[in-house]
């Protein structure tokens, strides 16, 4: 079931920085999220509304807001966990959407935010009509999806069966996230294929890590299976604070290179992207994951040279 065309986005400022122990300016938050709409990024998720002493990076979440570029045709999407993060997100005026989020298993949920996985997912039903009071979109991700960093495997009916409650809700999408990058395509192909079938006419969303290299295998398989939406981080940066070597989101540049050579439009400008990888390998000091952004696209033809 290949499309035409799939829908990015963009979650370097929040996904990509969160992990990072070196706390990143506001200003170079900023020109992050500026690169990537001049990149073509329409969909962005700029910011969490966390707890500062559990993830520090994110502190300065109402100051990122508060100098986002005005754009009527940018969505901006902020993460929160509880009702607390969604009414500080609203507050700002600038959050577009909010981003729930779900935990397949106990222990996880716990681990990244004081809850069951029940909890989790009443919570985000809750968050998710705050926002429709308040005039803002919401989505929601069901995280550990493919595996669990602490209880291992995850049934798949589990998995479907949040999917199911959560559509109560009527989110504007559901997200099927890989957070500790354990997922292989035939594992992907089938839940997938399981959730859309379940939500209906909700659109799937994908969050891919490549922490062990089937990043863009699973974003292929996940596509066929008729996922409509891809997150991805710009430099392959990323990982999750609370679920032990989930490094490495699924790199923008090597998601958009692969679709549009496959003839799939993602909307997004290659050679943009592989210019803001540099930019942002130095804002970051280290040389950043994304295979795309050290090769760079497909070579242009190059004369022969004669003797």
């Amino acid at each position: 079931m290949y499309t035409d065309s799939i829908e990015m986005v963009e979650v370097s400022p929040r996904d990509g920085l969160q992990n990072e122990k070196a706390l990143i300016p506001t200003a170079d938050k900023i020109a992050l999220i500026e690169r990537a709409i001049e990149a073509g990024s329409r969909r962005i998720e700029v910011t969490s509304f966390v707890n500062p002493r559990a993830v520090p990076q994110m502190a300065d979440a109402e100051d990122v807001c508060a100098s986002l570029p005005v754009r009527d045709d940018v969505t901006y999407i902020g993460l929160v966990m509880n009702q607390r993060g969604a009414d500080r997100a609203i507050a700002t005026g600038r959050i577009d959407e909010l981003g729930t989020v779900t935990v397949a298993t106990d222990r996880f949920a716990m681990a990244n935010q004081g809850q069951t996985s029940d909890e989790s997912v009443e919570i985000a039903k809750s968050i998710i009509e705050s926002a429709r009071q308040s005039r803002v979109s919401a989505q929601v991700t069901i995280a550990a999806s493919f595996g669990c960093p602490f209880e291992g495997e995850v049934p798949e009916e589990r998995v479907v069966a949040m999917a199911l409650a959560l559509a109560e809700a009527s989110p504007r999408e559901i997200g099927l996230a890989d957070t500790i990058g354990v997922g292989n395509p035939a594992h992907v192909e089938r839940l997938v294929t399981k959730v859309r079938e379940a939500v209906g006419a909700i659109p799937v969303r994908v969050h891919f890590h490549n922490t062990r290299g089937t990043g863009l295998a699973n974003v292929w398989a996940a596509i066929g299976a008729g996922a409509t939406v891809i997150d991805s981080s710009i430099g392959g940066l990323g990982g999750c604070p609370f679920a032990p070597g989930a490094a490495g989101n699924i790199a923008t540049e090597d998601v958009v290179y692969m679709l549009e050579r496959a003839g799939i439009s993602t909307g997004l400008e290659l050679d943009s992207l592989i210019a803001t990888n540099g930019w942002l390998s130095k804002i970051m000091a280290k040389p950043l994951p994304a295979m795309v952004g050290k090769s760079g696209g497909f070579p242009a033809t190059r004369e022969m040279e004669g003797n």
